[in-house]
């Protein structure tokens, strides 16, 4: 594979691709505003339904471990064991360059998060969570073109992938880059069928272990860029993702590049063959670990100055079903990474996992709207209002008031 793109390279490549950034003849700004235009928001969309009980362990809780069965994450020392955080919760041990940021208080998890759906379906949820509305298909735009709007003319946005995803679509035009090849291949065919069979006894364990093959072969051979078949591979591997999370960090880090960018990364509905430390949810996982590697390690001085935010539209079931995976759910965890992150443990509060806690008697409860989490970076960390928070960026949403002391 080519070496990771150098900052000159992935601007000059972004020309070639029919989109441009403007770096000559801006306006003066203000003091304020200069210190403004530095601030850097990535928003990473995990698709499928990330299992957050596995992404974050909340290994100290009493009802962890049984709910989990052989898919429980085990406590910090034992053998794939979680990487503490704060003796409660931990990492999945997939998340080892994750964990070294928290450890230096650029990390925080938000458990038990959601968005206003509760409908458990992927595309309802979806829309909820990108589009920042109160009901499914509320707006056609996202909060994050919104956010855009709301920032005037100094605001800029990209997104990683062969089309905008709907959060950043809207009124205010924000470019696309797709780096192409195994990459950009769409992984949501693969969720749907998984859907489709996810109740079959027979159909339903063989299509996860058919997929969780194809991952592992395509992983184990992602550095040479080739599958078994001497093609492109199938599931491109961490380097692969560490290369797209150095690229997005060149577009961002150079002077007048995008404030605002979103990316997706696909894969995570894991209703069979789950797997805890290792399997096909572990390869997920690193391959997000690995994105979010390649953007801190790359940004330069510019990380002091941004947050990124890692969600899902919905959570998994507390408990482990009988194809040793999880079904859709409500509550999940939200990951906080940057610079500009305030130390601090975990964000919101959690609701254990208790039987009498359960979100109806099966999810985790949905105890941190996910708005708030949201509007809390916007306003403090871009500076937005709360009036345009409440109306504009985020409709109908003043019952969510946006959370303090996250940057």
């Amino acid at each position: 594979m080519s070496p990771a793109p150098t900052r000159r390279g992935a601007l000059a490549g972004a020309a070639a691709l029919g989109f441009s950034i403007d770096f000559l003849g801006r306006r003066a700004f203000a003091a304020s505003e200069r210190e403004l235009a530095k601030k850097r928001l990535v928003v990473v969309i995990c698709r499928g339904g990330l299992d957050g009980l596995s992404l974050s362990p909340p290994f100290g809780d009493p009802a962890y471990a049984a709910l989990r069965g052989a898919i429980a994450i085990p406590p910090p020392g034992a053998d794939g064991g979680a990487l503490d955080l704060d003796g409660t919760f931990g990492l999945h041990p997939a998340l080892a360059a994750t964990h070294a940021l928290a450890v230096k208080g650029e990390a925080r998890i938000a458990p038990a998060v959601a968005t206003p759906d509760r409908e458990r379906s992927h595309f309802e949820a979806q829309d909820v969570l990108e589009s920042g509305g109160p009901v499914v298909y509320g707006t056609a735009s996202g909060w994050l073109n919104r956010t855009l709007e709301a920032m005037g003319p100094a605001g800029k946005g990209i997104s990683i992938g062969a089309t905008a995803p709907l959060i950043l679509r809207g009124r205010i035009e924000a470019a696309t880059w797709s780096p192409g090849g195994a990459a950009a291949r769409d992984a949501r065919l693969p969720a749907i069928l998984q859907d489709l069979y996810a109740h079959d006894p027979l159909l339903g364990p063989a299509l996860a272990s058919g997929l969780a093959t194809s991952a592992e072969a395509g992983m184990a051979t992602a550095a040479a860029g080739k599958d078994l078949a001497g093609a492109p591979a199938l599931a491109p591997g961490p380097s692969v993702a560490r290369r797209l999370g150095a690229t997005l960090a060149a577009f961002m880090a150079a002077d007048g590049g995008p404030q605002i960018a979103a990316a997706s990364l696909d894969g995570f509905d894991t209703h069979a063959n789950q797997g805890a430390a290792s399997g096909q949810l572990a390869n997920r996982i690193a391959y997000l670990d690995a994105f979010l590697e390649g953007l801190s390690a790359n940004l330069g001085p510019a990380w002091a100055d941004t947050v990124v935010l890692a969600a899902t539209e919905f959570g998994r079931t507390a408990r482990v079903n009988g194809a040793s995976g999880t079904d859709h759910g409500t509550g999940s965890t939200a990951l906080l990474l940057g610079g500009a992150l305030k130390r601090g443990g975990i964000v919101g509060d959690w609701p254990t996992l208790a039987q009498n806690r359960l979100f109806e008697n099966r999810d985790t409860w949905p105890a941190l709207d996910m708005r708030s989490l949201f509007k809390g970076v916007l306003r403090d960390h871009l500076g937005l209002d709360r009036r345009a928070l409440d109306t504009a960026v985020f409709p109908s949403s003043a019952a969510a008031a946006p959370l303090s002391g996250l940057v």
